[in-house]
């Protein structure tokens, strides 16, 4: 099969810190090629990858000081792909609805996965508009604010087997993994790591949307002597980071669409202590990878309950349900329906049911 992945260009793929969407695609790429097929990737071009690159950036727009505009370079991006259709099977997009406008009559059938929150009210109108546009969703609960829309299936995020190994725990400290932001629940996070009277490491990024809160809600409660802040971390510094920790604090006060420090932690062994939100339900095998909370009095009690998981079960889990294989044969799955379904002549009104993977 000839695959077109379309990822957005404010990254690379895979990124060089940050950025859950481009690295995905980056795991996804990687094993649809092993998996014997023809993958072109259009991403930014420092980017690094299996596939056939196709770049029209030389690097990801979020690190490109000079980049004023970057709906600019996606739209130059959408029509890169538009003048190639004739070399592909299939267009698979990560960039969200951008492409909508531009991608409704092909000569060819395409996908999109939907990375973000949909829970924002002005979506209704771009789904409501654009029904015939065929979408997978991250999880199942990120469906539920657009029911509306044309679902095609929802497939849970992997990792490479071989990405990280797994510790033992043996920091004895627990861990914050992500964004300073209100949603991700950085201020639970350092309550529990209080209450449970247990040090906290925080990796997380600031971004610039975020400097403010961090100034004015964060930056002073790191002045203790249980809090300590490293900053943004790469993925090999994960590994070690994430499985020297007891646990992996996941305090969300958000409808997460999946959470991929949830299956990184348990692909180092490490069981994630969860608020009971968004994805979090279908992720976490609740008193196997970690525990299901509702509050911070609930995850404190958990931070005592941890020896009673086992750190090679948590690890099991993770190679059972979130492995990168998983996910290619479950996006394959969904590609030859779309294929067959556009090979019969239902281009316009073919609708799938949803396809709920795990």
């Amino acid at each position: 099969m000839k695959i077109a992945q379309i990822a957005p260009l404010y990254e690379a793929v895979p990124p060089i810190l940050y950025g859950g969407t481009e690295r995905v695609v980056h795991y996804l790429t990687e094993e649809l090629i092993k998996e014997g097929h023809e993958v072109t990737l259009f991403a930014s071009g420092d980017s690094v990858t299996s596939a056939r690159l196709i770049s029209n950036v030389d690097t990801g727009l979020r690190l490109k000081p000079d980049c004023i505009d970057s709906l600019a370079h996606h739209i130059v991006q959408i029509q890169e792909v538009k003048e190639r259709l004739h070399e592909f099977d299939i267009l698979h997009f990560h960039i969200d609805y951008l492409h909508f406008p531009f991608t409704e009559d092909l000569s060819i059938p395409s996908v999109t996965t939907l990375h973000g929150r949909l829970d924002i009210p002005d979506l209704a109108a771009v789904y409501n508009k654009f029904r015939s546009q065929k979408v997978i969703s991250i999880s199942r609960n990120q469906q539920k604010p657009l029911s509306q829309a044309n679902w095609v299936g929802a497939v849970h995020h992997g990792l490479p087997l071989d990405l990280h190994t797994p510790g033992q725990g043996q920091g004895g400290y627990l861990a914050f993994v992500g964004r300073i932001s209100p949603e991700k629940g950085i201020i639970e996070a350092i309550e529990i790591a209080k209450a449970s009277d247990t040090p906290l490491k925080i990796a997380a990024k600031i971004d610039n949307a975020d400097k403010e809160y961090y100034e004015t809600h964060i930056k002073h409660l790191l002045d203790h002597p249980l809090i300590t802040f490293y900053g943004e971390i790469n993925e090999k510094q994960k590994t070690e980071f994430m499985g020297n920790a007891k646990a992996v604090l996941f305090p969300i006060q958000w409808e997460e669409p999946f959470g991929m420090v949830m299956i990184e932690a348990m692909a180092c062994g490490t069981p994630v202590i969860a608020f009971s939100r968004g994805s979090v339900p279908e992720v976490i095998d609740d008193k196997q990878s970690g525990f299901i909370v509702k509050s911070v009095e609930e995850a404190v009690a958990a931070v005592y309950q941890l020896p009673q998981l086992t750190r090679s079960r948590v690890r099991k889990v993770f190679e059972e349900r979130f492995a990168a294989s998983r996910m290619a044969k479950d996006y394959l799955n969904i590609y030859n329906s779309i294929i067959t379904a556009h090979k019969s002549g239902n281009k316009e009104d073919f609708i799938m049911r949803p396809i709920y993977n795990n």
